[in-house]
């Protein structure tokens, strides 16, 4: 074959594989890269949607950093959440992780059951858990009260209210179980059987073998969690919308009330990129530090 005949075939073939990956190219410049530098540009504007963005700088950064009265509670109470629920979610999703890697009868069911919550709507868990966690008739606080207990007003009380937001939380941790539950079955069982040679119990095999061969799915979800929990909003939106007293004003909830109930959207944006700096200063330093602690061995049997 000629050289020519060979670059007029090159040629074909990666107008072929533009073509075919043109729908996802279009896709991202309209909806993903084209939404991200306008919110960019909007964010040194005043736009309310109703007239052109008038060019103001940085106003709205200024106007964030010190006169916003929201602005400082939604950045703690969203503080408060990532530090809680992450690390309490890793510790549930591994331990029920661990649970469903042995092999019982039944087990197909347990871990069908563990999964469900993650295929329901949030809308609809939200409205589940408003129900349960009524402080007049809810589930729990009517467990409580065959017990003799007094239950507290687990979204009415400013105390409790975020906890509340954590616990629920707990019941859709079945997408990082799936991915612990295929970590742990990566694990190769060699290393086991040679621990159990040496006379390591079940506590030295978890800390020693366990825990370095899944680090990787261990940092991933750390991560994700993390990204995930800073911009928590459903939650909060539908069963508080922010109260009470804004203990659950969480940073999305601040976003979302400047931009669709004070038609504040330049306002908003600078909002939004605030919390893309936030999420992207606290991945780099989990990134830095998950270096020192992450094992990338092979684990392949």
């Amino acid at each position: 074959m000629r050289w020519t005949d060979r670059m007029t075939m090159r040629r074909k073939e990666a107008l072929a594989g533009v073509l075919f990956a043109l729908p996802w190219i279009l896709g991202f410049l309209v909806f993903t890269l084209y939404p991200i530098a306008s919110s960019f540009y909007y964010s040194f504007t005043r736009y309310n949607m109703r007239s052109a963005p008038l060019w103001i700088g940085l106003a709205n950064y200024e106007t964030i950093f010190t006169t916003d009265s929201l602005f400082v509670p939604g950045v703690l109470n969203t503080l408060y959440f990532v530090a809680f629920s992450v690390p309490l979610n890793l510790a549930a999703s591994l331990l029920i992780a661990v649970l469903l890697n042995n092999r019982t009868f039944g087990i197909r069911f347990y871990r069908t059951l563990f999964y469900l919550p993650n295929v329901v709507s949030i809308v609809a868990v939200a409205l589940l858990w408003q129900w349960i966690l009524d402080p007049t008739f809810g589930l729990i606080n009517q467990a409580l009260a065959l017990l003799g207990v007094e239950g507290p007003g687990w979204l009415t009380d400013a105390a409790w209210s975020k906890p509340s937001l954590i616990l629920m939380g707990l019941w859709g941790v079945g997408g990082t179980v799936v991915i612990f539950l295929a970590s742990l079955q990566d694990v190769p069982a060699s290393l086991y059987d040679a621990a159990l040679i040496d006379g390591a119990g079940p506590v030295r095999k978890f800390r020693h073998i366990t825990l370095p061969m899944i680090s990787p799915a261990i940092f991933f979800n750390l991560v994700m969690g993390i990204i995930g929990a800073f911009q928590v909003f459903t939650q909060a939106f539908i069963m508080t919308g922010g109260g009470p007293s804004d203990s659950t004003m969480f940073y999305a909830l601040v976003i979302y009330r400047k931009a669709f109930w004070d038609i504040q959207m330049g306002y908003a944006s600078a909002l939004a990129w605030i919390l893309l700096v936030m999420i992207l200063a606290v991945t780099l330093v989990v990134l830095k530090l998950g270096n020192r602690f992450v094992f990338y061995g092979d684990t392949q049997s």
